[in-house]
C-alpha cells in the first residue's frame, strides 16, 4: 500500500507538466492611448491591472469612419474618455460586449451617454440562472439592446462580425470573427498570457474544453484576447491550452489516488508554484474539472449526500473505470 506520504510526492510530481503553454506577459503600451494593432483595428486600454486582467480591460476599436467598440470596459470615465477621444470625428455605430464580467461591460452604460449606439450581445448574466450576488466579478446589471446568436453576422461599414459562442469562462461568452481580416476578438475565452479562469456555476469546465475544440478547429490568423498581447499562432496556442486542461485532469485523479480526497485536499499540492493569494481564483477552476471528472464517471463523490452542487470540501473517489 501507498503511504499517505509517497502518495504526495507522486501527486505532487504530476504538476511538473509536460505540456508548455507559450504565454506572451509583455506588452508595450501607455494607458488611454489607441494602438493601431492592424488596418481595421486599435486597442485602448483601462487602467484596471490585476492579477486576473494583467495591465487592464484591452477595449478593441474596429473599422473607420463609422466604427464598432468591443469590450467597453468597467464603470470607468476615465477610460470611457479616452475611447471618446479615440475616435474624435468618427462615429460609434456598434458596442459589443464578450461576456457580462465586472471588467467587461459595465462601461457601456458610460459609453452610451455620449453615443446613440446600441449595445449587443448573448444574454444577461447567467442566461436565465438565479442572480446570486455573491458570484464574484458578475455584471447582473447589464442588459443588451441586441440579443446575438451563435453564428450571426453583424455588418457595419466596411468590417463585418461574426459571433462565435464560446461559453466555459462565462455562459453567455461571445467571440467575435472580423472577417476581413481573420482575426478573432476571443475576450476572455483565450488568453495570452495566462490560462483562463473556469468558475462555476456561470463557468464550466465541459463547456470550455469543447469551446478549445470548437476554436481549435477554426482557421483564424490571429486572436485579440482582452487581456494581453494578440496570439500570433493560435491553432497551436489553443492545442496547449487543451492538452494542458488534458494534464490537469490527470493530475488530480493521481492526487484522489494518492488520499488527497477534496479541492481543500490538493489545492496547494496541484498548484504548488502559485501565489497564495491566488488559490481562491485557482480552487474555482479546479473545483470545475472535478465536476467534468464526475460528469464522465471518472470520480465520484463519497459524502455527497445527494446535493446538487459539490464544493471545495466534497469528498472524492475515484470510480471503478480508473
Amino acid at each position: 500500500m501507498v503511504t499517505m506520504f509517497d502518495s504526495r510526492i507522486n501527486c505532487d510530481k504530476t504538476n511538473l507538466m509536460a505540456v508548455q503553454i507559450p504565454f506572451q506577459k509583455n506588452l508595450e503600451f501607455a494607458y488611454g492611448v489607441a494602438d493601431q494593432l492592424s488596418p481595421l483595428v486599435r486597442r485602448v486600454i483601462a487602467d484596471n491591472p490585476s492579477a486576473f486582467t494583467l495591465f487592464g480591460t484591452g477595449t478593441y476599436i474596429v473599422g473607420r469612419g463609422n466604427v464598432a467598440i468591443i469590450d467597453p470596459g468597467p464603470a470607468d470615465q476615465t477610460h470611457i474618455d479616452a475611447i471618446l477621444s479615440a475616435t474624435q470625428g468618427e462615429r460609434i455605430t456598434h458596442i459589443f460586449v464578450t461576456h457580462t464580467h465586472v471588467d467587461h461591460s459595465p462601461g457601456c452604460e458610460l459609453l452610451q451617454q455620449s453615443t446613440t449606439a446600441k449595445t449587443y450581445a448573448l444574454g444577461r448574466h447567467g442566461m436565465g440562472r438565479e442572480r446570486d450576488e455573491s458570484e464574484f466579478g458578475a455584471d447582473w446589471n447589464f442588459n443588451p439592446d441586441v440579443l446575438l446568436t451563435d453564428g450571426e453576422t453583424v455588418a457595419g461599414d466596411q468590417w463585418s462580425l461574426s459571433c462565435v459562442f464560446s461559453p466555459g469562462h462565462a455562459a453567455n461568452h461571445l467571440s467575435f470573427y472580423l472577417e476581413q481580416e481573420g482575426a478573432l476578438f476571443c475576450g476572455d475565452a483565450v488568453m495570452g498570457w495566462s490560462t483562463t479562469i473556469v468558475s462555476p456555476p456561470d463557468g464550466n469546465m465541459h463547456d470550455y474544453m469543447n469551446t478549445l475544440k470548437k476554436l481549435r478547429a477554426r482557421q483564424d490568423n490571429i486572436y485579440y484576447p482582452t487581456h494581453g498581447a494578440p496570439i500570433e499562432r493560435p491553432g497551436a496556442y489553443i492545442q496547449a491550452l487543451y492538452d494542458h486542461r488534458l494534464e490537469r485532469e490527470q493530475q488530480v485523479i493521481d492526487c484522489v489516488r494518492g488520499e488527497l480526497h477534496s479541492v481543500n485536499d490538493m489545492l496547494a499540492v496541484v498548484y504548488s508554484e502559485l501565489d497564495p493569494a491566488m488559490y481562491p481564483a485557482a480552487s474555482r477552476s479546479l473545483l470545475a474539472t472535478i465536476e467534468r471528472l464526475l460528469a464522465q464517471n471518472r470520480l465520484k463523490t463519497g459524502d455527497h449526500n445527494g446535493e446538487e452542487t459539490i464544493n471545495e470540501a466534497t469528498r472524492l473517489y475515484l470510480s471503478t473505470s480508473e
